[in-house]
């Protein structure tokens, strides 16, 4: 066996994986979105667990800027403590996954 080689995934790899990244950050923003509106409609809202849900399927970044660019559920502690929580662990289990592959 040769050394040490490396293999790489390919591009499109990447790209599937930050095209993800970018819908479940929208979807999640889109869900923010949509319970502000209904809340000021006075119609039926988005559970909170689904919210969280959202949040928790790699899609923290698009819930926090939710919060803050709609102030949306800011009175919330659950949601002002849990979604920058979320966020700052799913940047790091990227940032491993990212340190440990490019390696």
């Amino acid at each position: 066996m040769a050394g040490n080689t490396k293999r790489r995934l390919p591009m499109y790899l990447y790209i599937a994986a930050a095209a993800a990244l970018l819908i479940t950050n929208a979807i999640s923003f889109g869900l923010m979105a949509a319970d502000k509106r209904r809340a000021r409609q006075g119609k039926w809202r988005i559970p909170e667990s689904r919210l969280f849900l959202a949040a928790a399927c790699f899609g923290a970044l698009g819930g926090v800027l939710g919060m803050q660019l709609l102030r949306h559920k800011t009175l919330r502690w659950y949601f002002r403590l849990f979604f920058p929580l979320m966020l700052v662990c799913q940047a790091a289990l990227l940032g491993v996954g990212l340190y440990f592959h490019l390696k």
